[in-house]
């Protein structure tokens, strides 16, 4: 039996206008088990007109009354967490151990920016002259999420927490292919007083109800998560009708081994960030670069390691690598492999299929490590979303440098070295907006995240992050008692600004 989960729009279940529906599979046997409905258009139509009627109301409340929703909703997530973890495996095939620990901290997010809008301040600014000069922080109005599929509830939560707490109103459009928590969230923000109309779910494709999202008259900001070229597209959509936009996009992170680093905890560092979640998610550590002194002992400790990674069912607490979210994407990440042993690197591990006992009925790829790959290689630069890590020698601080710029992206890497003044050296020289130090895939609400090149504009989390959902008015004030008449011919010089 296939469950049927509607769209949720203006505080309330509904199906998509034209009737028809998407069935969401479960990676781990390739099953469908729920469908939801295929929006257009139309529904996008009415999703705005639902958050434009709310809109008002919810940015003239006063910034504790916001804050005290997200709170609530905050408390009732811990306490349900355990459903929402559950459907998050099922529909992405990430293991429960990782949808355990990424879950646990949503409620974070909400209690952060439920805070930043009790506390955030206007400014005043030195204006010369009898004026007073305040500026104001004001909502922006209709906001369109467009949120992928890897990290359905934790990226939507960077968007949307901030985006509330601002006091817009939102219509979030999830990846057709991991829709349902987002309207599982929905549903427990009515619970948690939320008032109807200001967050609506459009579930469908991204090329019917994402592009009408996208180019909405009535959507005054698109927030998107995905990869570049869809961000580019979007882009372009947002930009023909003046709307902001930020996008976090693609990556090809890199993981920077020196020889003065622990060299155990290093590759335990570069096994998390190449694997984890499969390899799906924007920040993988794909390009693992190590100091040639140490090459061939990170080599054969980080192979031996991921050939000892456990594939399976993504229920039981014991797998530590789950499947591929779908067919398409199986696909690709083995179209790639076969071009990286065209390309001459070696496979030293993994660049298969795994089929054996229950396997075969899901989409699972077991971990790749290719070494021997040159700089410019397509596995090298292109951006893989898979289990597949490169392994590159370098030799010295600017040669290690040169490498981890050398890709068209520049979201996030690592750098694993025992010298602490290295290590700040070196972030000051990568191109890249997150740079973690001996360790890899760190986030906090508070920590500013974005990329920088092809990886995107804007970004999300911290202070900057609830600032972006704003617009800035500047009030001037005249407080001098001094008549002023532009026009009257008193020989007194004017002052015009």
């Amino acid at each position: 039996m296939v469950d049927r989960v509607s769209m949720y729009v203006g505080g309330r279940h509904c199906p998509a206008m034209g009737g028809e529906w998407l069935e969401i599979e479960n990676p781990a046997d390739s099953r469908a088990f729920a469908c939801v409905p295929r929006g257009a258009a139309e529904d996008v139509d009415q999703a705005v007109e639902h958050a434009q009627r709310a809109q008002f109301a919810w940015a003239s409340s006063a910034p504790s009354q916001r804050a005290a929703i997200l709170e609530r909703l905050a408390r009732m997530l811990r306490e349900r967490l355990d459903d929402f973890i559950q459907m998050e495996v099922r529909q992405t095939g990430r293991p429960l151990r990782e949808m355990q620990a990424q879950l646990a901290r949503l409620p974070e997010w909400y209690e952060y920016f439920a805070a930043v809008a009790r506390t955030h301040e206007g400014r005043l600014h030195p204006f010369e002259g009898d004026f007073l000069n305040y500026t104001q922080r004001r909502a922006i109005g209709v906001v369109g999420l467009v949120t992928p599929w890897n990290h359905p509830l934790l990226i939507l939560t960077k968007k949307l927490a901030p985006a509330l707490a601002a006091g817009n109103t939102v219509v979030a459009k999830p990846s057709e292919l991991a829709p349902i928590t987002v309207v599982m969230l929905a549903e427990l923000f009515t619970e948690a007083g939320l008032p109807a109309g200001v967050f609506n779910v459009v579930t469908g494709l991204g090329a019917e109800a994402g592009k009408a999202l996208c180019e909405h008259p009535g959507i005054a900001k698109v927030d998107v998560t995905g990869g570049t070229e869809t961000g580019r597209h979007i882009g372009q959509l947002a930009g023909a009708g003046l709307k902001g936009f930020a996008a976090e996009l693609g990556g090809k992170g890199s993981v920077l081994v020196f020889n003065d680093a622990d060299v155990r905890a290093a590759v335990s560092g570069a096994l998390f960030a190449s694997f984890i979640a499969t390899g799906q998610t924007c920040v993988q550590g794909a390009r693992i670069l190590v100091e040639k002194s140490i090459y061939s002992e990170v080599v054969e400790d980080l192979v031996l390691r991921t050939e000892a990674l456990r594939l399976g069912d993504p229920l039981d607490p014991a797998t530590q690598i789950g499947p591929l979210v779908s067919r398409r994407q199986m696909e690709t990440v083995l179209r790639y492999i076969d071009i990286g042993k065209q390309e001459g690197a070696t496979l030293s591990c993994g660049g298969e299929r795994a089929t054996e006992g229950d396997l075969e009925q899901g989409y699972y790829v077991r971990p790749t490590v290719f070494t021997n790959v040159s700089p410019g290689m397509r596995i090298d630069q292109e951006e893989i979303f898979g289990p597949v890590a490169c392994v590159l020698p370098f030799d010295g601080e600017a040669h290690a440098v040169e490498l981890a710029n050398a890709t068209p992206f520049g979201l996030a890497g690592s750098v694993w070295t025992g010298d602490i003044a290295r290590a700040h050296r070196l972030a000051r020289q990568l191109d890249m907006g997150i740079v973690w130090v001996n360790t890899h895939h760190r986030i906090d609400p508070s920590s500013p995240w974005g990329g920088f090149k092809d990886s995107g504009v804007g970004g999300e989390n911290g202070i900057a992050a609830y600032e972006s959902y704003t617009r800035v008015q500047s009030v001037v004030v005249n407080t001098s008692s001094d008549p002023f008449d532009w026009f009257a011919e008193d020989g007194k010089q004017k002052r015009y600004s």
